[in-house]
């Protein structure tokens, strides 16, 4: 199956998991190369997602000279350290993986005021492990009146990477626990406009759409298995 033909599989499929809302597919390209991204956007796909900062100003910068007149838009969505911010928020136009005050704090302050601002999820450790990075559901909302401070950053929502399960029900449990602190958060600030609910990957996205995600992040089965 060519990249083409998985991303037209894929898109039928959130057609009709998502009942005419809108989800948008987000194409996780970390570690693939040049030309398989280049196969997604001929394809007509526009958001991107990578988890290494190195890796993803590159392509960034390769593909904004090679395709000045396209509107790609490139998500961070890997974990954040502090020494990479000004890298992320120089470059990218999302970052999905907010998980504490000062990476907030050093993203707005790194991010050019003649820029747009970035738009920013707060990650939410929705299943508690040790492994994973996140924040407790408790934190979410004092992060999220310390980023409605910043002008640099426009909070869009949460973002959630909920541990592998065997069982649709077993899936379901942390995806609605999302969900419901997904629109707390929107009740908390209804002058923002918090659309995002990202979550759902390939092996649990159409559980993710069913609980209310906004944004899937799909690689394997766009591009095949690393």
């Amino acid at each position: 199956m060519s990249i083409a033909s998985n991303l037209e599989t894929i898109r039928k499929e959130i057609q009709q998991l998502s009942q005419g809302r809108e989800v948008t597919l987000l194409a996780v390209s970390k570690t693939k190369p040049v030309s398989a991204i280049e196969n997604a956007i001929a394809a007509g796909q526009r958001a991107f997602g990578e988890n290494y900062v190195q890796e993803g100003v590159e392509k960034i910068h390769y593909f904004s000279e090679k395709y000045s007149g396209l509107p790609l838009q490139w998500h961070f969505i890997g974990p954040l350290q502090s020494n990479k911010t000004r890298l992320v928020a120089e470059n990218f136009h999302w970052c999905q993986t907010v998980d504490r005050l000062k990476i907030a704090q050093r993203l707005n302050d790194q991010r050019s005021p003649h820029a747009q601002p970035l738009n920013v999820l707060i990650q939410v450790n929705i299943s508690d492990e040790e492994s994973k990075s996140g924040i407790a559901p408790t934190e979410i909302m004092p992060l999220a009146q310390a980023i409605m401070a910043m002008p640099q950053l426009a909070l869009r929502g949460l973002m959630a990477i909920p541990a592998p399960a065997k069982t649709q029900a077993a899936q379901e449990i942390p995806l609605a626990q999302m969900q419901k602190l997904f629109i707390e958060l929107q009740q908390a600030f209804p002058q923002a406009a918090i659309d995002t609910l990202s979550m759902g990957m390939s092996d649990d996205m159409a559980t993710a759409i069913a609980c209310g995600s906004t944004m899937v992040r799909i690689g394997t089965a766009i591009f095949g298995t690393r």
